[in-house]
């Protein structure tokens, strides 16, 4: 399938339903993600001007104060003539070109279960849990078949233990998620 014809299908489709191929189109490219990011976290209508800084400052590693103005209009440029207008297509941001505002809509919402952000050098959590099942079902195992020091435990410690690890776990899995999504405090999810 061409990208045009890809294109002209995410626009039929009815602007109140995020799918799967729209959001992964939108969010296919790190500039329009980032954007996303910017105006979730803001949760108001932001100046183009604003956002491309911010943008600017986060790609090239440095603080707002210190964007020049080549870096900055670079990002403006491509937020403006592309990025801006295929979430305003879509449906997912309003972009008022002649003011130069971007504003999230109610159906960016609905990107929320597309947005969370698994870096590429960590164990995905599902591995985790699996991996922390096996190992505490290897324990249990080694207590009923009598293998020191496993069999020295008590039940209730066995038990004690496993709720404390799935517990501690999903703490950690929490936090961990509220850290790497689209829209926390701070600089864009790596």
């Amino acid at each position: 399938m061409s990208v045009s014809s890809k294109a002209s299908e995410l626009e039929d489709a009815d602007s109140t339903e995020v799918t799967q191929d729209l959001a992964f189109e939108v969010l296919s490219c790190r500039r329009r993600r980032d954007a996303l990011h910017y105006l979730l976290q803001q949760e108001r209508t932001v100046e183009l001007r604003e956002l491309a800084t911010n943008l600017a400052a986060w790609e090239n590693d440095v603080p707002v104060e210190a964007v020049t103005y080549k870096q900055r209009m670079r990002v403006y440029t491509a937020l403006r003539q592309s990025h801006l207008p295929k979430m305003d297509d879509n449906g997912i941001v309003e972009f008022d070109v002649d003011r130069g505002t971007a504003t999230l809509t109610d159906d960016a919402s609905e990107l929320q279960v597309y947005l969370d952000i698994v870096p590429h050098n960590e164990i995905r959590w599902s591995k985790y849990y699996v991996g922390l099942g096996v190992l505490c079902a290897a324990f249990i195992v080694g207590a009923v078949v009598g293998v020191p020091p496993f069999a020295q435990i008590p039940g209730m410690g066995w038990a004690s233990l496993v709720t404390t690890l799935f517990l501690v776990s999903a703490v950690a899995h929490s936090y961990h998620d509220m850290n790497n999504r689209l829209g926390s405090d701070g600089k864009h999810p790596a």
